[in-house]
């Protein structure tokens, strides 16, 4: 009897010995576009782009004062107050799966599609989680410049069980930020799904009566509050715990106690993050052990830049 002739679908032509160059390109656009879709806090923060070295500088500048000349009087300059914060590059972090060939070739079904859904997801929600829970600590952060403002927060004892009060608190946390001088463009407010769909039941906020293009009661949507663009995230219910303990492999502080938070408004000045290598993809064949290891990884950190910029609103 002889061997059967399997069709390798990852083998170009059926020829050579490349059984995974067909597999690598759809494995790879496949995870780069679920980061790309589940990753939501990236784009609401300052992100900075390295090509080595372990942290990046961001220089804080503070604020000069005006004042009336009196004639004659020679204008010497003012002294302007400078700090700095250091973002550093965390541990890498990976997502991975491991394949075997005899499993593959007896399934009937396509699981790397799955896998590599699966491993964009993971690390966009991890990224996610990092990066609500430095605006919370944010919100919680004393000024970089002697005699400047820090972060701030707004105290709604039911803002997650009452959306005409979460609304009330995000506009007071909307006039906090102005209140610092905080720039009006790029300010997100970033709620659970719970409380997102709570907001979507306000007329005021899906009313075609208050505003021609804000919301749609029909779909669920809320667009913005007072100017502010209303994020609904997923990855709000597990940074908006209590996650106290320190994270290994993490060379920046990510850990907070948020259980009681309902929502944080923040400007993308809060935090920063800084790229030591984008998202590489690699799906290689082991023949010590017969199958394919799909890795995903990227080389990140994430830390605070300016506190005044975030404000979190507390149910306690």
């Amino acid at each position: 009897m002889s061997n059967a002739v399997p069709s390798r679908l990852g083998l170009v032509n059926a020829t050579g010995t490349g059984y995974n160059d067909l597999f690598l390109k759809v494995f790879s656009g496949e995870v780069l576009s679920t980061f790309a879709r589940e990753n939501q806090m990236m784009d609401m923060t300052t992100v900075r782009t390295i090509a080595s070295g372990k942290s990046a500088q961001f220089p804080v500048t503070g604020t000069i004062a005006s004042s009336y000349h009196t004639v004659g009087n020679e204008i010497v300059g003012t002294a302007v107050k400078h700090n700095e914060k250091v973002i550093n590059i965390d541990d890498m972090l990976i997502a991975h799966a491991f394949l075997g060939e005899i499993d593959e070739l007896k399934n009937h079904y396509d699981v790397r599609s799955i896998y590599s859904r699966e491993m964009g997801q993971a690390l966009a929600k991890k990224v996610d989680q990092h990066l609500l829970q430095l605006v919370v600590l944010a919100s919680a952060g004393s000024a970089n410049i002697t005699g400047g403002s820090g972060g701030s927060n707004v105290v709604d004892a039911d803002c997650k069980t009452n959306a005409t009060s979460m609304v009330a608190s995000i506009f007071e946390a909307i006039q906090d930020l102005d209140e610092r001088d905080v720039p009006t463009s790029d300010r997100y407010c970033v709620v659970t799904p719970d409380v997102y769909y709570q907001l979507a039941n306000i007329d005021k906020l899906v009313s075609r009566d208050f505003s021609s293009n804000n919301g749609d009661f029909s779909k669920g949507q809320v667009l913005m509050v007072g100017g502010v663009r209303i994020v609904k995230s997923n990855t709000a219910v597990t940074a908006f715990t209590d996650q106290s303990a320190s994270i290994s492999g993490t060379n920046n502080t990510y850990n907070v106690d948020a259980q009681h938070v309902g929502a944080v408004v923040f400007h993308k000045s809060a935090v920063g993050t800084v790229k030591l290598k984008d998202l590489v993809l690699e799906n290689t064949y082991d023949a010590r052990r017969l199958g394919n290891l799909m890795t995903a990884r990227l080389a990140l950190g994430h830390g605070i830049l300016r506190p005044e910029s975030a404000v979190r609103i507390i149910a306690q």
